[in-house]
């Protein structure tokens, strides 16, 4: 399999979780509300696919995520077999990552800077 299919099906399994994310009924999931997709990486063969999710409420938060995204495990394969066409459905890890958190962090502190930089030239 080229490294292109698997970017390509990368995107498609993130797109496909992310709109599914509001019909799991779990909640640790919620509904996906907080929740984001970040990103998918799907093996060169096809067989495996690792999925990072991030919350705005946290790491604590998105590893709580992630054990309700393993539960709905086989309803996901499923969703993406069907809409992608595939006969075999790569295994779906997830992994709780921590990118929205700091990347608020980091919108925050430059704000911080914009405003000090703004009073001290008044």
């Amino acid at each position: 399999m080229a490294s292109h299919k698997a970017g390509r099906m990368s995107e498609d399994i993130r797109r496909i979780i992310s709109g599914k994310m509001k019909d799991l009924k779990d909640p640790r999931i919620g509904g996906g509300e907080f929740l984001t997709v970040v990103r998918c990486d799907v093996a060169k063969d096809g067989s495996y696919c690792k999925v990072y999710i991030s919350s705005f409420k946290g790491l604590d938060e998105a590893k709580k995520a992630v054990k309700g995204f393993e539960s709905a495990t086989g309803y996901l394969k499923r969703e993406i077999s069907n809409v992608m066409g595939l006969k075999k459905c790569p295994e779906l890890k997830f992994i709780a990552d921590d990118s929205i958190e700091h990347s608020a962090q980091i919108t925050k502190r430059l704000k911080e800077l914009v405003n000090n930089e703004e009073n001290d030239n008044s």
